[in-house]
C-alpha cells in the first residue's frame, strides 16, 4: 500500500502558501471583565467530523483510460491510495497537491477492472479504509490530435513556454477538464498558469517573470483516452524535461533600425537591420525565437503567386511566427539595413551579422519588435510574453490562486490565432 506522497502540480495549485504564525502576548494575571462579569477563556472547539468517500462509485463502467481516484475529506487527510488491475500489477501514482484526487503516473489500460484501496486517518488518529472497483472503456476511434513543443534533454530561452497544440480545437465547455490534466514542474518553483488561446487550438503555460537561469522544467500532458469534448479522446500521453539556458534577450527598433543583444541584461553588442517595407510590416511584440535553421528555402510561389512569389536560399533562419516573419541573413539588403525597410516582414541582417546571432541564441530566446505599423497578433506564434500577467491569466480555464492574480484590471479578451501559411516571408 502506498503512502501518499505529493507530486505533480496542476497549472492552478502549484503554489501553497502557509498561514502565517500567530504571535502571542505576554502573560497577564490581572483578570478580564466584560459586563462586570470575570471573562473566561473560550472553550476549545470540538475536532472536525471525520468523514470520508472516494469516487468512482463502485462497479462504474466504460471510464476514460485517464480516470482519477476522486478523494473527500474532512477532520483527516489521505494516508495511502493503492490501485491494482484486475489479474495485473499495482499502479504507481501521486497525490494532487490539493488532495482532492490520486493519479496514475501512466494512462490506465482500455477495457480492464481496477480495484482502489483509499485509506484516511482522522485529526485524532482513528484510520477507515474504503474500496471501490471499476471498468475503464474500450479506445476510441474519435481523437484529438495533440502536440508538445518541449523535448527531453534540450536547453532553452528563458521565455520559453510550454506551448501545446490540439487539433481539432478543444471546446471552450471542455478546457477546464483538459487543463487539469496537464502538470507543470519547476525546479526552482516558479508558480505560473495556462493561458487559451481563444479558438482553442494552443495553450500557453508561463511564469509572471521569464524562467530562471539553470530552470528544470517538467511537463506532463496527460490526455491519453481522456475526454476533450465533441465524443473525442485525447490521442497520447506527453512529456518531457528540458533545462533553461542562461538570459539572452533581443530587441529590435524600428526607429533606429538597429538590433540589440543582450546577455543577463547587458548590452553585447547592436547591428543594423532591415525590416518589413510598408505594405508587408514587421509584428511589434514580444516573440519567441521558434525554431532555427542554418540553412533553409524560402519558397512564397502558392503564398505570392507566380508573378510577385519567389523561391531563395536563406542562411541563419530563426523563426519568429507562423505567419512566416523570421530573422535572417539577407546580403542582398545590406545597404539597406539600418537604413530604411525593404523586407517582406522580416528581419534582415547582414551573413555576418546574423550567423553571429544566430550562435548566441536558442529556441525560446524572447525577441521584442518595437514600432512598426502592426501590433503582433495572439496565437500568431508563441505570444505568451506578448500579454501582460493581468491579460494572461484571463486566458486560464480554471480559477488561478489569490498569490497569481493580477492587481488591476486586464485587456479585453485576445483575439484567434493566425492560421499557418504555406510560405514564408523574406
Amino acid at each position: 500500500m502506498h503512502k501518499v506522497r505529493r507530486g505533480w502540480s496542476v497549472a492552478v495549485t502549484l503554489a501553497v502558501i502557509a498561514p502565517a504564525a500567530l504571535a502571542g502576548c505576554g502573560s497577564d494575571k490581572t483578570p478580564r471583565f466584560v459586563n462586570g462579569q470575570v471573562a473566561t477563556a473560550s472553550p476549545t472547539p470540538p475536532p472536525e467530523p471525520f468523514e470520508f468517500a472516494i469516487a468512482p462509485k463502485a462497479d462504474a463502467k466504460n471510464l476514460p483510460i485517464s480516470t482519477e481516484i476522486g478523494t473527500t475529506v474532512s477532520g483527516g487527510e489521505v494516508t495511502s491510495v493503492t490501485l491494482v488491475e484486475d489479474g495485473g500489477g499495482e499502479v504507481s501514482g501521486s497525490m494532487r497537491e490539493d488532495g482532492t484526487a490520486w493519479v496514475p503516473d501512466k494512462p490506465l489500460k482500455n477495457q480492464k477492472k481496477y480495484t482502489a484501496t483509499v485509506v484516511a486517518t482522522s485529526s485524532t488518529g482513528e484510520e477507515e479504509t474504503k474500496t471501490t472497483s471499476f471498468t475503464t472503456m474500450g479506445k476510441s476511434g474519435s481523437q484529438t490530435g495533440t502536440g508538445l513543443y518541449l523535448f527531453d534533454g534540450r536547453t532553452y530561452g528563458v521565455a520559453m513556454p510550454v506551448v501545446v497544440e490540439f487539433f481539432p480545437a478543444i471546446p471552450e465547455q471542455e478546457r477546464a477538464s483538459v487543463q487539469k490534466r496537464m502538470f507543470v514542474k519547476t525546479d526552482p518553483p516558479q508558480p505560473g498558469t495556462w493561458h487559451w488561446v481563444s479558438n482553442g487550438t494552443q495553450a500557453f503555460y508561463r511564469a509572471p517573470d521569464f524562467w530562471q537561469a539553470g530552470t528544470t522544467l517538467t511537463t506532463r500532458i496527460a490526455l491519453d483516452g481522456h475526454p476533450t469534448g465533441d465524443g473525442r479522446y485525447g490521442d497520447m500521453d506527453r512529456g518531457a524535461t528540458a533545462k533553461i539556458g542562461e538570459k539572452v534577450t533581443v530587441e529590435v527598433d524600428n526607429a533606429t533600425k538597429q538590433l540589440s543583444m543582450f546577455k543577463d541584461d547587458k548590452l553585447v553588442k547592436q547591428m543594423p537591420v532591415s525590416l518589413g517595407k510598408p505594405s508587408t510590416p514587421s509584428s511589434s511584440g514580444t516573440m519567441v525565437v521558434m525554431d532555427k535553421q542554418e540553412q533553409t528555402v524560402f519558397d512564397t510561389f502558392a503564398e505570392l503567386g507566380p508573378e510577385e512569389g519567389y523561391r531563395t536560399d536563406i542562411s541563419f533562419a530563426q523563426r519568429l511566427t507562423w505567419g512566416g516573419e523570421f530573422i535572417h541573413a539577407a546580403p542582398w539588403s545590406v545597404g539597406d539595413q539600418g537604413v530604411r525597410n525593404v523586407s517582406h516582414g522580416c528581419i534582415n541582417m547582414s551573413m555576418d551579422n546574423a550567423k553571429w546571432l544566430f550562435n548566441q541564441t536558442r529556441v525560446g530566446d524572447p525577441v521584442t519588435v518595437k514600432g512598426t505599423e502592426v501590433k503582433l497578433a495572439n496565437g500568431n506564434g508563441w505570444t505568451a510574453w506578448n500579454l501582460t500577467w493581468d491579460e494572461f491569466v484571463k486566458g486560464s480555464a480554471l480559477p488561478v490562486p489569490a498569490d497569481l492574480q493580477p492587481a488591476g484590471a486586464g485587456s479585453p479578451a485576445p483575439t484567434a490565432p493566425t492560421p499557418v501559411p504555406t510560405a514564408t516571408s523574406g
